[in-house]
């Protein structure tokens, strides 16, 4: 079997032609190179090189395994090539699940930051509902999701979590904007835009109601968050929903007003509970839960709360 040894002083006396050059190439003397070019044609039961005048010329053989060698010397190269790439994540793919709240501004500017350095990723981002996403993180169709979490799941994990408080979003015009605060006893009777049923806000509306002792009036019912500002947007009534998404209207067109009692609205960075993340997932889990820090209305609390 040839060894490294005797391929690499083959190539190098095929590559630059005679024995002293592949030598002082390879930082051995001459007498060595002969050597081991001698051990390398016994090896293989058949000469390499014809010997005149002290000088070697290869045969058509030699050739013929000069060829295939820098085949393979290509091969390792492209090899080595392809691992410093991986090194620089060129061959990484990346796939974010979100919710909307958190689509318009946040993930893109975590994203926008993250592929200034990474730029060789392939990224993948849909928006889905909590519930959906969840799922496709836990089927590993989702490197990281970011959504609420319902409780009992086990088959995701959560890797940060942060904690914000739903608002009261209403026209700028309305005479309750300039409050700064407002329950369920200012709402009675007043139009509402509500989240879905399936949501977890949905679940804290009716309860926090329910303790006052008053019936929300339901104008509609819809989903996502944004459909409901832009439905406030043109007075179909008011709703309570994340604070975030408020933020990409206008203050000439919608106002958020606290609301009490506090409702949470907590979100989670989730990833597979029993695999490993990738290291271009978790260079954007990094970047992404740096992005969530800077949010003033976003606090970061321990993610098994």
């Amino acid at each position: 079997m040839m060894t490294e040894r005797q391929i690499t002083a083959f190539r190098q006396v095929m590559r630059l032609g005679s024995v002293t050059a592949a030598a002082k190439a390879l930082s051995v003397s001459q007498p060595a190179i002969s050597r081991v070019i001698s051990e390398l044609e016994m090896d293989l039961g058949f000469s390499l090189f014809e010997r005149r005048a002290g000088k070697l010329f290869p045969t058509p053989d030699a050739h013929c395994l000069a060829s295939e060698v820098e085949r393979m010397f290509y091969g390792l190269g492209r090899l080595d090539q392809f691992a410093r790439e991986m090194r620089g994540l060129q061959h990484s793919t990346l796939a974010i699940a979100s919710l909307p709240m958190v689509s318009f501004r946040i993930v893109p500017r975590a994203l926008s930051q993250f592929l200034k350095t990474h730029n060789g990723i392939r990224v993948t981002h849909n928006v889905h509902n909590s519930p959906r996403i969840v799922d496709l993180v836990a089927a590993g169709q989702a490197d990281l999701g970011v959504a609420q979490l319902a409780p009992g799941r086990t088959d995701v994990l959560r890797l940060a979590s942060w904690r914000t408080y739903c608002v009261v979003v209403l026209p700028a015009e309305h005479p309750l904007a300039e409050r700064e605060v407002l329950g369920p006893k200012d709402l009675k009777d007043i139009p509402l835009v509500v989240l879905s049923s399936q949501t977890v806000t949905a679940g804290y509306v009716t309860e926090r109601f329910d303790r006052a002792g008053i019936t929300p009036n339901v104008a509609v019912e819809s989903q996502p968050s944004y459909s409901a500002c832009g439905l406030v947007a043109e007075g179909a009534g008011l709703s309570i929903i994340d604070p975030f998404t408020p933020a990409i209207f206008p203050d000439t067109v919608l106002r958020s007003v606290r609301f009490e009692p506090a409702i949470p609205f907590d979100v989670h960075l989730l990833a597979h509970a029993d695999k490993a993340l990738s290291r271009s997932a978790q260079m954007f889990a990094d970047t992404f839960q740096e992005v969530m820090d800077g949010m003033e209305i976003a606090t970061r609390i321990n993610p098994q709360v």
